[in-house]
């Protein structure tokens, strides 16, 4: 399968994965708003996906594929799965351990987090609880990225992309027929999102270790101390190991940041970290398409490339995945700086979400929109440090972006309150993004492809007049009255982006863009 064809069914599984989680977050908008309650979930339940991509999809698959790939070009099949074997071992007795502390430590980690919650003590002790609900979430989905790992390894793409979707039903489930249960039962019912994230892991891992089991991938764990003592002394392990402490390290300065806002905005008005949240929901969704499908698929082609020391595939796929970046991200950002309300009013704008909700999301979201080039960018710029094996440079770059950063919200917050905690997110990616694109350039690992300069001017001549028209329709419709009119509504966006696509791609094409080839190269 082609490298387009493989990010083709990785980026039409993520699509489906956002549109139930859309579901979900329109679910949760209407049925909880945006009030103490809905911040205390959104802190209980940032806290374990914190955790999740530190040590699961974050550190742990930077150090585990290159490493993996590796063993399978140098070492063959029966290497790769002993090495597996052992890996697994030694993450199970590393999660568990975890898991336990986390769950003692629930309160402290809600303080660390959003100390501001403390404003509302009920909404706080519901964070705490919830956290603590929530804390063996991390073990199930740091399985479930070892599974990945494995199955994007041997290039069978599809589960991986897909299982987030179990994660979505459930939570819409629980939202649709938990919280009226609890209700009756005189608990609180934001309660049952938490019950729903569990049951949600307990799937993606089912489901994966299904995969595995066909393949005979499944890895064999053991819980016997001489087992994780031959297991830690293996040299993959070690190797894994090394990587990730630099790359945890990165890790953590990307999440810091994160963390850092969640605690500003927990300060602010109430509601503030719900509707960045769910900002950060509908931003997802073009970067999950686009930028999660391409690094995805090229994370394990990139580190074959470099350990059959094929330095011209390795430079040609990098600059493909970047033009399609430009492509694809370019148009996105637009949409979401000049069309922002209607996004929003139409996803959330229902129940107890109101016009002032739909407003300070919108603000939220063209922060987003600013650096959204840099957020999808970093998905392919990354793994091409990674795939060398190199997880010092980026972890350098983003410590630096990470106090230019905190900068950005000291001179923002001033002016444009929980809006700012976006925004300078934005840009600290796109500074991030071109800083590791000219570190690639510098060190000769990327050459790009002649033809640049005419390439990003095309693209910006169809993004101007697919802009045009996005300004005429989001001006020309009172998208926040028609709350009314939902599938009205529904429809008249469904028209206009539709509209918007054909018009960014007729454009291209009168420029002179030819798509078809650069699908094919």
């Amino acid at each position: 399968m082609s490298l387009f064809k493989s990010a083709s069914v990785v980026s039409l599984l993520t699509l489906l994965s956002r549109i139930t989680g859309l579901m979900r977050e329109l679910l949760i908008a209407s049925t909880f708003g945006a009030s103490a309650m809905t911040d205390a979930f959104n802190v209980a339940f940032r806290i374990p996906n914190l955790f999740r991509r530190l040590f699961g999809e974050g550190a742990f698959s930077q150090a585990f594929i290159p490493v993996l790939a590796a063993s399978m070009a140098k070492q063959g099949d029966d290497a790769t799965r002993l090495l597996i074997d052992h890996v697994a071992t030694v993450l199970a007795w590393s999660l568990l351990l975890l898991s336990v502390v986390g769950v003692l430590g629930s309160g402290g980690l809600v303080w660390a987090m959003a100390s501001g919650l403390q404003q509302d003590p009920r909404g706080y002790d519901v964070a705490v609880v919830m956290t603590r609900w929530m804390f063996p979430y991390i073990a199930f989905m740091s399985l479930v990225a070892l599974g990945a790992g494995v199955l994007n390894t041997w290039k069978h793409f599809a589960v991986p992309a897909a299982t987030p979707v179990l994660l979505n039903i459930a939570m819409i489930g629980a939202a649709w027929f938990g919280a009226p249960w609890f209700k009756t039962l005189g608990l609180e019912p934001i309660y049952a999102l938490a019950g729903g994230v569990l049951l949600g892991g307990v799937l993606q891992l089912a489901v994966q270790w299904l995969a595995l089991k066909q393949l005979h991938l499944q890895p064999r764990l053991s819980w016997r101390w001489t087992a994780l003592r031959l297991a830690w002394a293996d040299s993959g392990t070690k190797n894994i190991l090394r990587l990730m402490g630099p790359a945890l390290l990165g890790v953590s300065v990307a999440h810091l940041s994160m963390l850092i806002n969640t605690q500003i905005a927990s300060h602010l008005a109430p509601g503030s970290v719900s509707w960045i949240t769910y900002a950060d929901r509908l931003m997802e969704f073009p970067t999950a398409m686009l930028g999660v499908a391409l690094g995805v698929v090229l994370m394990p082609q990139l580190a074959g490339a470099r350990a059959s020391n094929d330095a011209v595939r390795y430079s040609d796929m990098l600059d493909w995945g970047l033009r399609l970046v430009v492509v694809l991200s370019v148009p996105c950002a637009v949409a979401l700086l000049v069309f922002p309300t209607p996004l929003v009013a139409v996803l959330y704008h229902y129940g107890a979400m109101t016009a002032f909700d739909v407003r300070q999301v919108t603000y939220a979201l063209m922060g987003w929109g600013v650096g959204l080039v840099g957020l999808v960018a970093l998905k392919v710029l990354a793994p091409g440090y990674y795939a060398n094996q190199d997880t010092k440079t980026p972890v350098k770059v983003a410590v630096a972006v990470l106090v230019i950063t905190q900068i950005l919200n000291y001179l923002f917050l001033p002016l444009f309150a929980h809006a700012a905690l976006t925004l300078s997110i934005g840009i600290g990616a796109m500074i991030n993004a071109l800083w590791l694109l000219i570190g690639l350039i510098m060190r000769g690992s990327y050459k790009p492809v002649p033809g640049w300069g005419k390439f990003v001017l095309r693209v910006l001549t169809a993004c101007a007049v697919m802009g045009l028209f996005l300004m005429w329709a989001n001006t020309s419709v009172d998208w926040v009255a028609m709350r009314a009119h939902s599938f009205k509504r529904i429809w008249l966006i469904a028209l206009v982006l539709t509209g918007s696509a054909a018009i960014y791609f007729i454009a291209l094409w009168a420029t002179g863009m030819k798509l078809r080839q650069l699908v094919r190269r």
